[in-house]
């Protein structure tokens, strides 16, 4: 097959790139390599070798996109994952989150409506487009919170609810891609993706936390809690998210236009504290941190219910997540070079998808 990875060179694109590589597939990777890693993980893409092809160009220009769908028109499966991932950068510049998210989507969406591609195109949306759910019951529940009736996490049938210009530009993006499946008939299908992990994320204090604690606690580098710790996500390692993608795409014939909450689901659940608890333990020694007041619109819980995954695609998280840091734990330990030029400080730091 040939497969085209729009963010090919991110965190979750580069793993992408590297399992459809290795199963002897072509691999179209479309990249401005504007994010911390992306030039790395092209590298280690490019060592590996394979049917690999590469693209620079940034999908706000819609003449580039174009020209890149046509030149590959003919292609099987195609990834939608370029994005601004930051709540924090939204904030700072919502007009570059803006035009990311939202007018490169619309880009991509049109250039495939345009050449009439009509290979299946998966979305990788975010729960941030249920927006902070202030009138979601929280209560305190083992020194974490936790949602009071919802005992198996929140489904596909919550209203959306955009909060920040993160949340507005990929929401934008995300209804987009339903819509083209109902007024065009696109072969798209959305994931609505919580806290993704795993192999070559590049994690800073903005966005990817899990990551981020992982290495910063390996490099020495200061840890900032925004809130009190105790705020809750369900994670789900990065193995776990490919194979749904493949369930997805499996699934394109009866599931296109459907919209799916992927995360770890109430059986990987784990709070900012639980997770410093479980570094110290690694290391054998006291993790310091300091406390800031919580960002504004952040969740005090997100949790995936996952069964209509389940259900319809076949798919479940195969990976516990204690299994899952110690892998992710073990790579960074390796791969430290890598991450020795990363800046230790951003302007903010939260707890992001």
């Amino acid at each position: 097959m040939k497969i085209l990875i729009t963010g090919g060179a991110g965190f979750i694109g580069s793993n992408a790139a590297t399992r459809y590589l290795m199963a002897g597939h072509k691999v179209v990777v479309i990249d401005n390599l504007c994010r911390e890693g992306t030039q790395k993980n092209l590298a280690a893409l490019q060592i590996l070798g394979g049917q690999l092809e590469f693209m620079r160009l940034d999908l706000r220009d819609a003449v580039a996109v174009n020209a890149a769908f046509e030149k590959h028109r003919d292609v099987d499966r195609i990834l939608h994952l370029a994005a601004q991932v930051a709540v924090t950068t939204s904030v700072l510049d919502p007009r570059h989150d803006f035009e990311v998210n939202a007018l490169g989507s619309l880009n991509v969406l049109e250039a495939i409506r345009r050449f009439g591609i009509e290979a299946p195109v998966i979305y990788s949306s975010t729960n941030k487009v249920y927006g902070d759910m202030k009138d979601v019951g929280v209560v305190l529940r083992d020194n974490r919170y936790a949602y009071a009736d919802f005992p198996n996490g929140m489904p596909e049938s919550r209203n959306l609810d955009f909060h920040s210009p993160y949340g507005c530009s990929k929401g934008v993006a995300d209804q987009y891609f339903l819509d083209y499946h109902r007024i065009y008939g696109l072969n798209t299908m959305v994931f609505r993706q919580s806290c993704i992990y795993g192999y070559r994320q590049f994690g800073a204090e903005d966005q990817g936390w899990l990551a981020w604690f992982i290495i910063a606690s390996q490099l020495n580098h200061p840890l900032t809690i925004f809130g009190d710790g105790r705020q809750v996500r369900d994670v789900l390692f990065i193995d776990d998210l490919l194979d749904a993608y493949d369930a997805g795409f499996a699934a394109f014939s009866s599931r296109a236009g459907r919209a799916y909450n992927i995360g770890g689901g109430a059986g990987n659940v784990l709070s900012l504290l639980d997770l410093i608890s479980y570094i110290e333990k690694m290391q054998g020694r006291k993790i310091f941190y300091s406390v800031r007041n919580w960002r504004a619109g952040d969740q005090r819980v997100f949790v995936s219910d996952i069964r209509r995954a389940q259900n319809e695609l076949g798919w479940s998280p195969r990976i516990e997540y204690k299994t899952g840091f110690a892998r992710l734990y073990d790579w960074v330990a390796s791969n430290l070079h890598l991450f020795e030029d990363q800046p230790c400080h951003l302007q903010l730091a939260a707890v992001s998808q």
